[in-house]
């Protein structure tokens, strides 16, 4: 089993558009009932909609930016008490559905190595766009909740002044959303480290 067999799985034929949204919430009953309302609602593409661990729900959807405002009001509304994040990006980086569906290993050695743990699936997304928005740096995997607790996390590589800058942005808005749980910059790491990301 690779690692991102644990992300949630793309809806068939569905493509990443610019503008997506995220709705994370403490109960599957909930997070299904939160699904219907907005699919409903707003005129949305569910990228997924589905149980992570551990028992919460999460869905990431996309469509224009009216669309997914609207959406995002009514799934708030009806989340109430259960809702854990959410997230709307109007322009979300190109290299976001690649580390969501990433499988395998990387082969040969890197530069830098960043990495940052959120407590929750939305702060990842949205920490990993700023991240890749601040510094010419690669997206390696954006892993969300399933076999982390309900925690996600992403890796990126590029050179070590453009990982530590990017790193450094993504930290900064995982922390303001009180959401930061770690950041790292590893300069050079080890090759056999490498075959295990």
């Amino acid at each position: 089993m690779t690692r991102n067999d644990h992300n949630p799985q793309f809806t068939e034929g569905a493509d990443l558009q610019p503008a997506i949204a995220v709705l994370e919430l403490t109960c599957v009953p909930r997070g299904i009932e939160v699904a219907d309302a907005i699919l409903w609602e707003a005129d949305i593409k569910m990228l997924f909609s589905e149980p992570v661990q551990p028992g919460k729900y999460v869905m990431l959807f996309t469509g224009s930016v009216q669309a997914l405002e609207s959406a995002l009001r009514r799934g708030v509304e009806v989340a109430s008490s259960s809702l854990v994040d959410s997230l709307l990006i109007p322009q979300a980086h190109e290299q976001i559905a690649i580390g969501l569906g990433r499988k395998g290993k990387i082969n040969g050695s890197l530069d830098a190595l960043g990495v940052i743990q959120t407590s929750t699936v939305a702060s990842a997304v949205s920490a990993a766009d700023v991240a890749l928005k601040t510094s010419a740096v690669d997206l390696l995997e954006l892993r969300i909740a399933n076999g982390l607790g309900g925690k996600s996390f992403f890796t990126l590589t590029g050179e070590v002044s453009d990982v530590r800058s990017a790193v450094m942005a993504g930290a900064k808005d995982a922390q303001e959303k009180g959401q930061l749980m770690r950041d790292v910059v590893i300069a050079r790491p080890h090759p056999d480290l490498v075959g295990f990301l």
